[in-house]
This record gives C-alpha cells, sequence and structure tokens, in this order.
C-alpha cells in the first residue's frame, strides 16, 4: 500500500490549497480516510476524515467552515480543499487510510493503518 500527497506549497494568509492523496495497493472506496498535520514540536493533530460507519465528515474546530474532505473514486483519490489559510495552519500534511475507525474517533492518528509521507504546507501572513 503506497499513499502519496502532492499540493502542498508556500501560499499567503486568505488563499486557498487543494491537497491530494493518490493509493495505489489500496481502495479509498468504503474504508476510513483521514487528513492530518503536524506543526514542528506539536503532535501530528487530526484534520478532516470520514470514518466506517457513516459518510458525515469530521473536522478539527479550526477547520470547520475552512477546509472540505472529498474524495474522487475514479481517481482513487483523496482530497482535502482548504480556503482562508492562516499562518497557524503551517505543517506537514498527511493522508491516512485503513482500519477500522467509528464516528469522530476518525480524527485520531492511532486509528489509521496507512501512511502517505506529508507535503508541506507553509503560509505566511
Amino acid at each position: 500500500v503506497q499513499l502519496v500527497e502532492s499540493g502542498g506549497g508556500l501560499v499567503q494568509a486568505g488563499e486557498s490549497l487543494r491537497l491530494s492523496c493518490a493509493a495505489s495497493g489500496f481502495t479509498f472506496a468504503g474504508h476510513p480516510v483521514g487528513w492530518f498535520r503536524q506543526a514542528p514540536g506539536k503532535e501530528r493533530e487530526g484534520v478532516a476524515c470520514i470514518s466506517d460507519n457513516d459518510s458525515v465528515p469530521y473536522f478539527t474546530n479550526s477547520a470547520i467552515g475552512r477546509f472540505t474532505i472529498s474524495s474522487d473514486n475514479a481517481k482513487n483519490t483523496l482530497y482535502l480543499q482548504m480556503n482562508s489559510l492562516k499562518p497557524e495552519d503551517t505543517a506537514v500534511y498527511f493522508c491516512a487510510a485503513g482500519g477500522i475507525v467509528y464516528g469522530s474517533n476518525c480524527l485520531i492518528p492511532v486509528e489509521f493503518d496507512y501512511w502517505g509521507q506529508g507535503t508541506q504546507v507553509t503560509v505566511s501572513s
């Protein structure tokens, strides 16, 4: 299984980015998926996810209203659309998939089986 993120970069506050996560050896459809981030000196935190038992997305509080998680099953690709970016969104962003995850537990990193290598997002003020 390989997950490969792309789409990170350097943007100014208020701008948008769309991250992509392409999977090989694994099918996103029907499995829990999520986006996580880790800033220097901080623990990895859940940003947005969809769990096993429902199709309702869950978001960390700071992402509500600004970020959207979606997937294209035909392309087997997961997306994170990030709008109105803030300097505090600066981090390495990871996609994750797999495992047995219910409800908002999909925001917990340890619940997932497979991880990408991460893509850097830097937001300047």
